[in-house]
């Protein structure tokens, strides 16, 4: 039988004791050294960030990455910084490594799908940016992957799938995305034209100007399109009441417009339009629409061909109100002898204004451009860093 000797559970005991508080010491002092070097580790790499040191940065975020491979706030700060210096393929490894960690939370997972789909498509890689994007639906950053997804359906121009992410986005309270839905049936409609799909083109300029009533674009394009199949009095009803609703908008068919009118045989009537929307919106595109019909009724396609000039006038008031390089050019055009005192005073004005913002020097080193010479740079401190001449001659 065993002789149990209680001799030795007496010296085992405080024994055990002392090597168990030796173990508990050891484990406490080496999570504490963990937790201050990581934090150190950290820092540093926070500091060459904000030194603008970004090489040497993400060495001490790769540190303390391995000192605390845990961390998920390191994974992200090193993605980050990868994606921003243009090294997208070890940041979408940053990324679907924290994604495959079976530990992470569900935030902390939404979060590193959102910067996985974001190192995508700066990437390029749109197919797989959509995919990580709509994984995003129903989380926090629903609102952002909606935005990010209709920006990668209008560069790829997938309009059918862009106007349903904004209908989405409308309806979910992002704001009005009515402008861009009228933006996106043109479009379609413009394709269904290339197509020869002329009904399908017609009905989405009808729901362009639904989406967007007081929209420009459906009816600058109705009227194109309208002239196209020939109807020119329905396509210069189309764009005088653009010109009516939108001024600014109409000039870009202003010179179409003219040449409409005179081929529908009403040069009189376009020409009352435009001189009354030259009073309230001086613009050099309504000048060359003038001209369009002074030179249809010099070539006989307008009943007042006695009236050739009939713009020239104009021409000159314009030019000394508003002097531009562009009316000057439109003077230019029309015989010297027609110019008339004041018309050649307004033209040397126009090209005296136009040469003065050329009439500058500018700094080789930071661009700075003055009107007086400088041996010393005023914005950069650079001397000798201005050539002796002006930018009209480099």
């Amino acid at each position: 039988m065993f002789d149990f000797d209680i001799q030795w559970v007496l010296v085992a005991m405080p024994l055990a004791f002392a090597l168990g508080w030796l173990a508990s010491r050891f484990d406490l002092r080496q999570v504490k050294r963990e937790a201050r070097d990581a934090p150190r580790a950290y820092f540093k790499g926070l500091n060459l960030l904000l030194n603008e040191q970004q090489d040497k940065a993400i060495d001490a975020f790769i540190e303390a990455v391995q000192n605390d491979p845990d961390t998920a706030e390191l994974h992200f700060a090193l993605g980050n910084l990868f994606r921003r210096r243009g090294e997208f393929e070890r940041a979408i490894r940053v990324h679907e490594h924290l994604l495959k960690r079976g530990d992470l939370k569900p935030t902390e997972r939404d979060r590193a799908q959102h910067a996985l789909a974001q190192d995508f498509m700066k990437a390029g890689l749109f197919d797989r940016a959509e995919t990580a994007y709509l994984a995003l639906e129903g989380t926090a950053f629903a609102g952002e992957a909606r935005l990010a997804l209709l920006s990668l359906y209008e560069r790829s121009r997938d309009w059918a799938q862009a106007l349903a992410m904004a209908q989405k986005l409308e309806t979910a309270g992002a704001g009005s995305f009515a402008a861009r839905l009228a933006h996106y049936e043109c479009e379609r409609a413009l394709e269904a034209d290339a197509l020869g799909q002329h009904a399908d083109a017609e009905a989405a300029l009808a729901r362009a100007r639904t989406a967007a009533p007081a929209a420009p674009r459906p009816l600058l394009l109705s009227g194109q399109r309208q002239l196209a199949a020939g109807d020119a009095a329905a396509a210069l009803a189309s764009w005088d009441e653009l010109r009516e609703r939108h001024p600014l908008a109409f000039l870009l068919v202003a010179e179409a417009y003219a040449r409409t009118a005179l081929q529908a045989g009403r040069g009189p009537q376009a020409r009352a339009s435009l001189q009354s929307l030259l009073q309230t919106l001086p613009a050099t595109p309504l000048l060359r629409a003038l001209q369009v019909l002074d030179e249809g009724d010099a070539a006989g396609e307008g009943p007042s061909a006695q009236d050739s000039s009939s713009s020239l006038p104009l021409l000159r008031e314009q030019l000394r109100q508003h002097p531009s390089l562009s009316t000057a050019q439109l003077l230019l055009a029309h015989d010297p002898g027609q110019w008339g005192d004041e018309g050649l005073l307004a033209l040397r004005q126009a090209v005296a204004r136009a040469a003065l913002p050329l009439q500058r020097y500018r700094c080789a080193a930071c661009g700075f451009e003055a009107q007086h010479y400088f041996w010393q740079c005023p914005g950069c401190l650079a001397w000798d860093s201005y050539p002796p001449q002006t930018i009209e001659v480099l």
